[in-house]
């Protein structure tokens, strides 16, 4: 990662020797108090979301036939996924068709009366009435088609529910059904996610989103990947208006660009964000030379006699290899950089 996104603590590495004319002791690896000034940057942990992600389920119920995917497969928009029975629904579907043929002969017929009635009563060789029936016949005849041909449609329609597509192009990330799984209108036959459109989401105290530098560059780090593709420019960056009430944590959330390969759902992930300094400057210390007791944390501090004094100290957030301490130390001050031989110093 570049320099500037990482808190400056470089430590100060020496050895340590009993002085001169004492009893041979063994040389012990010390380090310097660190501090760290403005323009800091903090970690958080985070885990990968998918932005879009769909469990789809069906809108009938019947057996499971087909299972055209499964776990890991890239899917195209509309491809089949799974087919249920649907050998009921064919049928009702072929009987209103037929149920539509019979409709359009009645009205032929009606038709046919119609135009009969009607030149017959331009001939006055039947009545009035006789053409007002001939005309509600037609036009009965007529709507009942109309009912028959949108009754068909529906039946269609309802039949193509029996064939399970794909929303949109993404890949199969959970198939919970096997062949001859009862599907029911609700139950989840895939999961499917685009990987296009991810981001990582992370809890943040209230105090460091207030502390956020505004305008400076957030970075992405995905630690379980390899060093060239470990670190990513989000395309942007958003911040939940609301906190946890338990843990006083807001939700950060980076939308990842398309370009992050090879990254899932669930992968874990730290974000660095860019805060703004404080009063003063915060001090660091290498993490292998915290030593903890109990309910004691506490460093080997070098003192003016050159002998490692146990000082307890109060200890803040992790950076990487480094330790911040709150209390107990002050910056410049030599520590021991491995407890346990500093402890059989006497």
């Amino acid at each position: 990662m570049p320099k500037k996104y990482l808190v400056a603590v470089t430590m100060a590495v020496g050895l340590w020797a009993a002085p001169a004319g004492a009893a041979a002791q063994p040389q012990l690896l010390t380090a310097t108090v660190q501090a760290s000034g403005a323009g800091d940057t903090s970690g958080f942990d985070g885990v990968v979301e998918a932005i879009r992600q769909t469990v789809v389920a069906a809108q009938v119920s019947g057996a499971v036939v087909a299972l055209d995917a499964k776990v890991g497969d890239f899917v195209k928009a509309g491809q089949v996924l799974a087919r249920l029975d649907a050998r009921a629904a064919e049928q009702s579907a072929v009987a209103s068709d037929a149920q539509v043929q019979a409709a359009r002969a009645l009205l032929d017929a009606a038709t046919t009366e119609f135009a009969r009635q009607k030149k017959l009563f331009d001939m006055k060789y039947v009545s009035q009435a006789a053409l007002e029936r001939a005309e509600s016949q037609f036009k009965n005849t007529q709507a009942q088609v109309a009912a028959q041909i949108a009754e068909a449609g529906a039946a269609r329609t309802q039949s193509t529910f029996y064939v399970v597509r794909a929303p949109y192009a993404g890949v199969i990330s959970e198939v919970p059904v096997a062949l001859g799984d009862m599907a029911m209108p609700g139950r989840a036959l895939l999961t499917i996610y685009d990987p296009a459109a991810l981001r990582v989401t992370a809890s943040v105290p209230q105090s460091d989103v207030a502390r956020m530098a505004a305008g400076q560059p957030v970075r992405v780090q995905f630690p379980g990947l390899p060093a060239e593709r470990q670190w990513v420019k989000p395309l942007r960056l958003s911040v939940l208006p609301t906190a946890d009430p338990g843990t006083h944590t807001a939700q950060i959330r980076a939308d990842l660009p398309a370009a992050a390969e090879r990254v899932t759902p669930g992968t874990f992930a730290r974000v660095w964000l860019p805060t703004q300094g404080e009063t003063g400057s915060r001090l660091y210390v290498p993490a292998q030379a915290i030593v903890r007791r109990a309910e004691m944390t506490g460093l080997y501090v070098i003192d003016a006699a050159g002998n490692p004094v146990l000082r307890q100290v109060r200890t803040g957030r992790v950076l990487n290899d480094t330790v911040e301490i709150l209390a107990g130390v002050s910056a410049g001050e030599r520590v021991a950089v491995d407890p346990q031989a500093a402890a059989r110093v006497r």
